[in-house]
């Protein structure tokens, strides 16, 4: 038989807002308004409800109360794959600024590209989320629309939409550099790796790399441009690994390669020294990103500051969460030119003569 604690041994029952509804003769919906909306509220029955709740020692359940302030204290981030380099010191800028705030990151990956949509709808379904980060994910009009139907803070990475806050790098100049880059160095036939299906950081990379072969006069020869379907993420190792044995098939082979990310450039160099051939004595490699195994191969790229991006975003976008009239603006971060030795150039330089710094942010639109 199960005996009863003594009255002095019973662990107290928390107070409700049923029972400050009781004790103030008051419906629960008033002592939900006093409680999170007390505006709404009469001074007279604001004061009764307070009164009742002090008496109870009545403490919010603080789930409950986010819930009705319609705050989470969770931010979503969608991004494409978060096993790469950039996306990697993205969140590493984005931990940096929560770090001594109370918010938790929610990541959504789709297991595959196409199930963008999905991870789309439930960073943004209400309740979910104070904020919504995008990574390399623009949306279309379908859903800018269902955003701004939703109200909820949003701010792009490594992408744009006119009606929504967004902080990229400048790719299609970063593209034009590192082939500009190569046409100085005097290399005729330079080809170049992208994706398939190619995102919209690829498709500019690869619009700046034919902006610079028409400046220098030279035609665009799609035979010279190669790309990966290696999924889940093409901009990876093993895609530019395909895509350059695709191009040493070429007759005459390419002197040089720009690719779009340093994990394809890295694959690249892969495939041309099984075939041989060495780098920049055979082909030289320009990549895009410069990530930490870029500095340890020693190959020129295009420097975008993935973790700089990643504080700057979540700094813009709990801006909006706290003061929801914030204007919408567009950050543009210029890329910069590290020179070091798959280019085949004779000094380590950047693209205007000076040493190139880790930290460097130079914005050219705000």
């Amino acid at each position: 038989m199960t005996k009863l604690l003594p009255p002095a041994f019973r662990l107290p029952v928390a107070a409700t807002i049923y029972d400050i509804a009781e004790r103030a003769n008051v419906s629960t919906a008033t002592v939900s308004r006093v409680l999170n909306k007390p505006a709404e509220v009469s001074a007279a029955t604001r004061s009764r409800v307070l009164e009742a709740a002090q008496a109870l020692n009545y403490q919010p359940h603080a789930s409950a109360q986010n819930l009705a302030r319609q705050h989470t204290n969770h931010i979503a981030v969608v991004a494409p794959v978060v096993a790469n380099y950039f996306y990697m010191n993205v969140m590493r800028g984005i931990q940096h600024v929560l770090a001594d705030r109370e918010y938790d990151l929610m990541i959504h990956v789709p297991s595959h590209p196409e199930d963008i949509d999905k991870r789309l709808k439930s960073a943004i379904q209400p309740g979910r989320s104070d904020g919504v980060m995008l990574l390399s994910t623009p949306p279309n009009e379908s859903w800018a629309d269902r955003i701004r139907d939703v109200g909820r803070a949003t701010i792009l990475v490594d992408a744009h939409h006119p009606d929504i806050e967004s902080i990229a790098v400048d790719n299609e100049r970063g593209g034009y550099d590192a082939t500009r880059h190569l046409i100085d160095l005097g290399y005729e036939r330079i080809a170049h790796i992208t994706a398939d299906p190619e995102p919209p950081p690829a498709t500019q990379r690869r619009e700046g790399y034919e902006r610079a072969l028409r400046e220098a006069g030279r035609s665009v020869d799609k035979a010279l441009i190669a790309a990966s379907d290696a999924l889940p993420f093409a901009f990876a190792e093993k895609g530019g690994y395909q895509a350059m044995q695709v191009l040493l098939n070429q007759r005459p082979r390419p002197g040089a390669v720009f690719a779009a990310s340093d994990m394809q450039a890295l694959g690249a160099l892969d495939a041309v020294e099984e075939a041989g051939l060495s780098v920049p004595g055979d082909i030289a490699i320009v990549g895009f990103d410069d990530t930490d195994l870029s500095r340890f191969a020693g190959l020129t790229t295009l420097r975008q500051p993935a973790e700089a991006m990643g504080r700057r975003a979540t700094e813009a976008l709990l801006r909006h969460i706290e003061h929801k009239d914030q204007p919408v603006s567009s950050t543009v971060l210029a890329p910069q030119l590290v020179v070091r030795s798959t280019c085949g150039a004779a000094e380590s330089r950047s693209a205007n003569g000076r040493a190139a710094s880790a930290d460097s942010e130079e914005a050219l639109a705000p």
